[in-house]
């Protein structure tokens, strides 16, 4: 089962192996998407502003019992391997071409982002608030400090797998959310949200993207990776001009492109 994470109506890919779910559902008791609630069950819908798509992968691990679980969003799918097409929905891998992928790595990934001149660090301390990150490696050397080389050796990377975008063997799935929830517990307390807009609050789903590759590599797990698939299209100069302004201008991220 593979969620497409949403907060409002949208088209949803039609294979069989994905779930249309509403995420942030308790914040919206009155808003009806005609799909899964993630405020069912044992949940953390409420703290969908700041968790964002996290609170659908918590409402996975928690409520559902399949062979693979994974997350995906409506506005960025894992594309199929193979196909290619005008409409992008034509180009959304299906669970037929997911499961050998599986059966063989066991992981599937979003495609890999690289940042090219800068490290994974720089770039969020030049957009963002890179003192979550290294309140992010305190945790880490407290909760589970054979994590922490990986951690660094991605911080002075040049790419990461970001987006919360994965498929899982089921067992592979809960291990990690077992691993990472607890992580973003700690860094609740010790970060909190005072002095925050609604865009800066988002932090945890920021910093939770930084903590899948640590896991892959310390774990020492396969993957593949799969192209990312955007209904919409990108606006690509906006995007390249906020992150030019960000570097060399001091100007931090105040939406998302």
């Amino acid at each position: 089962m593979v969620a497409v994470a949403a907060h409002k109506a949208y088209r949803m890919p039609e294979d069989s192996c994905y779930l249309p779910l509403h995420v942030g559902a308790a914040l919206h008791p009155e808003l009806d998407l005609g799909f899964q609630r993630d405020s069912e069950g044992d949940n953390i819908s409420e703290k969908n502003p700041y968790y964002c798509e996290l609170t659908g992968l918590y409402w996975l691990w928690k409520n559902v019992e399949a062979d693979y679980k994974g997350l995906v969003h409506y506005r960025r799918l894992l594309g199929s391997p193979e196909r290619s097409g005008k409409d992008p929905y034509d180009c959304v891998v299906t669970g037929d071409e997911l499961l050998p992928l599986l059966q063989k790595h066991g992981i599937v990934l979003a495609k890999r982002r690289n940042y090219y001149i800068e490290t994974v660090y720089d770039h969020y301390a030049h957009t963002f608030d890179a003192a979550q990150f290294d309140t992010c490696r305190e945790v880490l050397k407290e909760r589970c400090p054979e994590y922490v080389r990986a951690w660094d050796r991605l911080m002075s990377s040049r790419g990461a797998h970001i987006f919360n975008m994965f498929v899982m063997r089921s067992n592979l799935f809960d291990n990690y959310c077992s691993w990472l929830f607890p992580i973003l517990s700690d860094l609740e307390e010790r970060i909190g949200f005072e002095g925050m807009d609604t865009f800066q609050s988002r932090w945890p789903g920021r910093v939770s993207e930084r903590l899948l590759d640590p896991w892959l590599e310390t774990n020492g797990l396969d993957y593949v990776e799969l192209p990312v698939v955007s209904p919409e299209p990108v606006d690509w100069i906006s995007k390249g001009k906020g992150f030019l302004a960000a570097k060399f201008l001091g100007k931090k991220y105040e939406r998302s492109f």
